[in-house]
């Protein structure tokens, strides 16, 4: 039986915004910071974009081998016969059944990038997992005890990180020669120090929670407690990393081909088609406008992503979303956008 609002001692406008407050609270009891992360997520228009063009981009490398075989053009061997003109020259886009054209030596374009995203989607996704859990582990590790473990963690982070990757990517070619896993290695190992910086730092602030030390008291011991109590608090940022790592870690791969110091040719790698397209200007601008844009959208995709994942598992940013969902737009624009820093500025701490 509803009480009416003499029976409640509350004006009616008052009563209404209660009740109003009460069932908006029932309807998010019990539901997890990812089921909320996803919910905000849907209403993200540039990360559907976003996961558009990785998505789109993974089927390119996963159907490669078909669209190779749907052409008839084999991604390594030249083809001077039926690849080139009468001069020798390459073929432009849609000249001679090739869609993006032909490099100089006459190899299809679009088979290629679709093999090298083979290389650079593998690359930056397995460099990033294997530095995000290397990273992880050791900042947990760094973060948690402190004293000369965390001085001397901390000091090899940050000697990784101001290391010249690059020289180092030199002398392991020149010793071992290229390679996909030395490359893959090199990334890595330049990787995990910055994921290990900010998770060390998370520790460091988790460890004197309430939560802890119960655990703590109860006897549970420092594996326990770093791994089972700590560690799932951690997971969102190093998501969130993990998806802004992935677009360094390909350019990376495609700067160290572009170099000669990452996956030798004849391998389709976009690096390796950029440093083929040297010296080919404006005459053949096919040559480098496609694997730069591949490369272009492939990395801006990734860093769209991560900043879309970064919003939608920090709870600051529930008022912008919510702002979002009811003016029925996916993005904000003109005073939209005012009232979003606003709203982003009354939310950070302190």
């Amino acid at each position: 039986m509803s009480l009416t609002p003499l029976e409640t001692g509350l004006p009616p406008l008052e009563e209404a915004s209660e009740v109003a407050e009460l069932g908006s609270a029932r309807a998010i009891e019990g539901r997890s910071p990812l089921w909320l992360a996803l919910a905000r997520l849907r209403t993200d228009r540039m990360a559907f974009l976003a996961a558009g063009a990785i998505i789109l981009m993974a089927l390119l490398a996963i159907f490669a081998p078909l669209i190779s075989a749907a052409t008839g053009h084999d991604p390594l061997n030249p083809n001077l016969l039926t690849g080139t003109n009468s001069f020798g020259q390459p073929l432009g886009p849609g000249q001679g059944g090739y869609i993006l054209g032909t490099d100089n030596v006459g190899r299809d374009i679009l088979v290629r990038i679709a093999y090298g995203a083979r290389i650079s989607l593998l690359v930056g996704v397995l460099s990033t997992v294997i530095a995000s859990v290397a990273g992880t582990i050791i900042g947990v590790i760094a973060g948690y005890y402190g004293g000369w473990i965390d001085a001397v963690l901390a000091r090899l982070m940050d000697t990784v990180l101001s290391f010249p990757y690059v020289l180092l990517a030199i002398v392991l070619a020149s010793v071992y020669g290229p390679s996909l896993s030395l490359t893959i290695g090199v990334i890595a190992f330049f990787s995990w120090a910055a994921i290990g910086r900010i998770v060390r730092g998370q520790t460091l602030s988790l460890r004197e929670k309430e939560y802890v030390e119960a655990a703590r008291s109860l006897g549970a011991g420092n594996l326990r407690i770093m791994f089972v109590e700590i560690l799932p608090n951690l997971v969102a940022p190093v998501i969130v990393l993990g998806t802004l790592l992935v677009p360094t870690a390909i350019v990376f791969e495609a700067t160290l081909d572009y170099l000669g110091v990452g996956v030798g040719p004849p391998t389709p790698t976009w690096g390796n088609m950029l440093a083929d397209a040297q010296g080919s200007g404006f005459q053949d601008w096919w040559f480098w406008i496609f694997p730069s844009l591949t490369l272009l959208i492939t990395t801006l995709g990734f860093n769209l992503l991560g900043d879309s994942v970064r919003d939608a598992l920090d709870p600051r940013t529930e008022r912008i979303f919510a702002m979002r969902r009811k003016s029925g737009r996916g993005g904000a624009d003109g005073a939209d956008q005012e009232a979003e820093e606003r709203l982003l500025g009354e939310a950070q701490p302190g």
